[in-house]
């Protein structure tokens, strides 16, 4: 291996500039070259990176020598695929979320970074924050006491504009859901890292305003496997929109973080955050007003694990159980159903 991880990035919209940036701000990581199928996306890249060079193909940049990492910034509908020639070809990857639309394509791509013993994160930036790590040290060492329950609230706010601006937004086949599976999975994931698997869930997604073919509104009520009870309200039909909040309860203790600050810490331990202080964030009504620091944590781990084998913190497995439990949502809606795990 070289001393440096060499990467290409596949799909260069909104997102692929946080994993430029986050591959600039590592020190062991450069990259290479990119990849996109509409010009004026590739154009606008290369402005900006003039020294990355432009491959032809998704074959091309998996069976180039000067790649060794390949980053997934496409529509949702491609990560699976690409992600799995990717690795075929020995190549490291990064795919953004949902890393699949389905959990038999999330088995295919767990199985698939198994068998060529390639490493595979899948963006999970929000369990980076300090505070996040802090308010999982305060659970693992039993500060809340029995956790009770927890809540997610992502009440957003997208135009009709930002779907129309997108071809593949707002539709089941390249973006796989709505307000829970693109605008939410991400709380989501730090929702179940936090309060640990789920038992069951009761589910409802609504398409209310928005002229898209999947839900702008959803909501679950779910039981976890330690006994706690806990809710999920995602939306892309609040105006203005509201930064994304998570509750925690124990019965010794309770924590409450707003976008990646602890504003409340009522607990017998001391922070070693600061406590109080709002985050400013635009993110819940702008898609792109949100922070690099995330990404640019995970990159750095990503570079560790394949530099030096250090542990991965969110790997290919991590993205599973967020798509089980949107999944989940979707299928307790269309049935009326509970949903066991």
């Amino acid at each position: 291996m070289n001393k440096k991880v060499r990467f290409g990035i596949i799909g260069c919209g909104g997102i692929s500039y946080y994993h430029a940036e986050a591959i600039i701000c590592a020190d062991d990581a450069e990259m290479t070259c990119v990849y996109d199928t509409y010009t004026p996306n590739i154009e606008k890249f290369v402005e900006k990176y003039s020294s990355v060079r432009v491959c032809a193909s998704v074959d091309e940049m998996v069976n180039s020598s000067d790649v060794d990492a390949v980053v997934i910034c496409t529509p949702s509908g491609l990560h699976t695929e690409q992600a799995i020639t990717a690795m075929q070809k020995g190549k490291h990857v990064v795919v953004e979320k949902p890393m699949s639309l389905t959990l038999s394509d999330a088995d295919r791509l767990i199985i698939t970074a198994e068998e060529t013993k390639t490493k595979v994160c899948v963006i999970s930036q929000l369990r980076y924050s300090p505070a996040v790590q802090e308010m999982k040290r305060a659970i693992d060492i039993g500060a809340l006491g029995r956790i009770v329950a927890g809540s997610l609230s992502m009440k957003y706010f997208r135009t009709h504009e930002y779907y129309e601006a997108g071809g593949w937004r707002g539709t089941w086949e390249m973006d796989g859901g709505g307000a829970l599976m693109n605008q939410g999975i991400h709380g989501i994931d730090m929702f179940r890292y936090l309060m640990g698997p789920v038992d069951s869930l009761y589910g409802f997604a609504r398409t209310q305003t928005r002229r898209i073919e999947v839900e702008d509104s959803g909501v679950a009520l779910l039981e976890f496997k330690n006994g706690a009870l806990g809710t999920i309200e995602g939306y892309t039909t609040c105006y203005p929109g509201y930064a994304r909040r998570i509750e925690i309860c124990g019965d010794q203790g309770s924590m409450v973080l707003e976008e990646d600050s602890i504003i409340k810490w009522d607990l017998p331990i001391e922070a070693r955050v600061p406590v109080g202080i709002a985050t400013e964030s635009e993110g819940a009504s702008i898609p792109m007003a949100i922070s690099y620091e995330g990404h640019i944590r995970q990159i750095a781990n990503f570079v560790d694990a394949i530099l030096r084998d250090a542990p991965l913190m969110a790997d290919a497995a991590s993205g599973r159980p967020p798509l089980e439990i949107i999944l989940g949502i979707y299928e307790s809606s269309k049935t009326g159903q509970r949903i066991f795990f």
